[in-house]
């Protein structure tokens, strides 16, 4: 494609590197921030910058955070006696979303994944156990949710992490595997299906 400018060019190149946007997308990107307010196109920069060399991680929970600790961990109205493990903030946004979790967080980076290479030394997995092995003051650990994807990778990081986590003698719980709601049976796989009759729920 010819560029009527090596700017738009330019601009193109680094948009579309971006996750799921093509020249295409990045072009009419490009042009639709050409066409804007200088001042609203400068305040999107700035605000990429920002995020970029501001962002920091919460020193207690590993979640995206702008200061030492992030909004969750420092808000002192959460429940300090329940950790819920996820792999990443996606999933911490994703919970958060529910409004029905008023617990603390812990993004353990990852999951363990023999053939890329990721173990346990490579994730948040020894923060976690020091939090859990507080066992005085108002912030002692009562329980650990394991709020991890349902594929091997998240069964076998969610089976070693309830071994250590066992020894420290702390509840760990994992959240409910089901039918969803809205969804026929038919359409549910085998697997799906069967952990929903295992985990059954009284009918209320």
């Amino acid at each position: 494609m010819n560029y009527p400018s090596r700017l738009i060019e330019d601009a193109v190149g680094e948009i579309s590197r971006l996750p799921g946007i093509g020249k295409k997308t990045a072009l009419r990107l490009a042009l639709h921030l050409l066409k804007r307010d200088e001042q609203q196109t400068t305040s999107l920069a700035d605000a990429i910058v920002n995020m970029r060399t501001k962002t920091t991680y919460c020193v207690k929970c590993h979640n995206i955070a702008d200061d030492q600790l992030c909004n969750v961990c420092s808000n002192r109205n959460r429940d300090h006696s329940i950790i819920c493990v996820v792999v990443d903030t996606r999933d911490v946004l994703a919970i958060e979303a529910t409004s029905q979790y008023r617990g603390l967080y812990h993004v353990l980076g990852g999951i363990i994944s023999p053939l890329e290479g990721i173990g346990p030394s490579d994730l948040n997995i020894e923060s976690l156990l020091d939090r859990t092995m507080q066992r005085e003051g108002e912030d002692q650990v009562q329980e650990v949710i394991l709020a991890l994807s349902p594929t091997m990778e998240g069964d076998t990081t969610a089976f070693y992490l309830q071994k250590k986590l066992k020894t420290i003698g702390v509840r760990v719980s994992t959240i409910a595997r089901g039918v969803p709601i809205g969804g026929d049976l038919e359409y549910a796989d085998e697997i799906t299906l069967g952990r929903s009759i295992v985990s059954r729920v009284a009918y209320d």
